[in-house]
């Protein structure tokens, strides 16, 4: 499932530049996938889009968000539950420049196995 920024978020900004694919965005900014633009999802605290959320899958072992978060506002999204395979392939449509793979270290889904 996509992560998303509780309320609880205190604009410090720590996730921001921390996301490997540009899916979070300040309070108020609209956000762009693919050259369109969409109306910002909060204007009050930092949000991640969904569809640009790959859950670090493909990247790192973490939500890099979660990671870097002073008051643990970074958490899973019930409303947008999807598979490694699926947020791989995301991040893959994202990241056609990059040799992404599926290990231990690149996603949290192979942790310990």
């Amino acid at each position: 499932m996509a992560t998303m920024i509780t309320t609880e978020c205190i604009n410090c900004g720590a996730c921001e530049p921390e996301c490997p694919n540009t899916a979070i965005y300040e309070g108020g900014a609209p956000w762009e996938l693919n050259g369109t633009k969409g109306e910002p999802l909060s204007a009050d605290f930092y949000y991640i889009v969904p569809e640009k959320c790959t859950e670090c899958v493909g990247h790192f072992d973490q939500e890099q968000c979660a990671a870097v978060c002073p008051v643990d506002c970074c958490v899973p999204d019930p409303n947008h539950v999807e598979t490694e395979d699926q947020l791989f392939e995301r991040a893959k449509a994202l990241h056609p420049e990059k040799e992404l793979a599926l290990t231990a270290q690149t996603s949290k889904y192979r942790k310990g196995a």
